[in-house]
């Protein structure tokens, strides 16, 4: 598959990136905190979690800062629980708002770090990576903006659990719904996986001393004839939407920062038809041996729970 499509006007700089598991059963699962105000939902930790370590290890000035979230369907728990609960009968709690949390969070990430730059809140059945760093473009041409913080969050359903306790039928809705867009958008319809939350933030700037990892949108890029060391992506694509791909993004990030070189990220095909390649470089000097091997990059993204 061949991919045709130049994402980015200006190359931009990666300041800082950061992912969060739960409920993957995995030891890098984090124990997120409730946040005041929010309840039941762990979409609101997550959001507020990778938002954190991004913040916190490249603090900025918040009046040049803006925020993106990417989410599909948002706080799939929030929502179950409230339908479940008016279904039953019982009164409706307006905590239960599920159409304000991606905004909420995103709020009180603001004022937990000073940022006063425009804040979004997006659902795409296309890549998040594409549209995320799309959107992170554009916002940089303001000259009032010097940093964007991109994340998205993904939920597999059901309410809160204790360790071992299985998954609420809320977790079957959410993977029917899955499903359902799969099949509507004609690409495979994924496999069932476990009912994990997820979360990746990426904060960008344009590239310079501050940024020593550079993303520019590649040329085309043909997936079907790679070269050895090629990194093409995810190979089974999962559900439209999915935020798989920041966590490809983070990996590549983090490699780069250690063993300097490039990286060609390639996302999966989006709702709109196609692959779009981006180049990650580290502008470091004395680079060291970067891998050469594809499944050295899929091995990091694959620990993560795929919907």
């Amino acid at each position: 598959m061949k991919t045709e499509k130049t994402v980015l006007r200006s190359p931009l700089g990666i300041l800082a990136t950061a992912t969060a598991t739960l409920g993957t059963g995995r030891d890098d699962d984090l124990p997120l905190p409730r946040l005041p105000g929010f309840v039941e939902s762990s979409f609101s930790p997550l959001a507020y979690e990778v938002s954190r370590q991004c913040l916190t290890e490249r603090p900025g000035d918040g009046s040049r800062t803006a925020v993106a979230l990417a989410s599909l369907m948002g706080d799939t728990t929030t929502a179950d629980l409230a339908s479940r609960r008016m279904v039953s009968g019982q009164v409706h709690n307006p905590l239960l708002f599920m159409q304000a949390t991606a905004n909420s969070v995103l709020g009180y990430t603001s004022r937990e770090f000073g940022i006063t730059g425009q804040t979004f809140s997006l659902s795409t059945l296309d890549d998040p990576v594409t549209e995320l760093l799309a959107m992170a473009d554009l916002l940089l041409e303001d000259p009032e903006l010097d940093r964007v913080l991109v994340l998205g969050v993904e939920l597999g359903g059901g309410e809160r659990r204790e360790e071992g306790v299985p998954p609420a039928d809320g977790w079957a809705r959410v993977a029917a719904a899955y499903r359902e867009l799969a099949v509507d958008s004609g690409r495979p319809v994924p496999p069932l996986s476990t009912p994990a939350g997820l979360a990746a933030a990426v904060l960008l700037g344009r590239p310079g001393a501050e940024a020593p990892v550079s993303l520019r949108s590649a040329e085309a890029y043909d997936a079907d004839h790679a070269t050895h060391g090629e990194a093409v992506g995810t190979e089974a694509p999962g559900h439209p939407g999915n935020i798989v791909g920041l966590f490809d993004l983070a990996a590549a990030h983090r490699r780069l920062l250690r063993d300097s070189g490039s990286h060609l990220l390639v996302t999966e095909p989006g709702a709109r038809g196609g692959r779009t390649a981006f180049r990650l470089t580290a502008d470091t000097e004395t680079p060291q041996s970067a891998p050469t091997d594809a499944h050295a990059v899929r091995d990091d993204r694959e620990t993560h729970a795929h919907h």
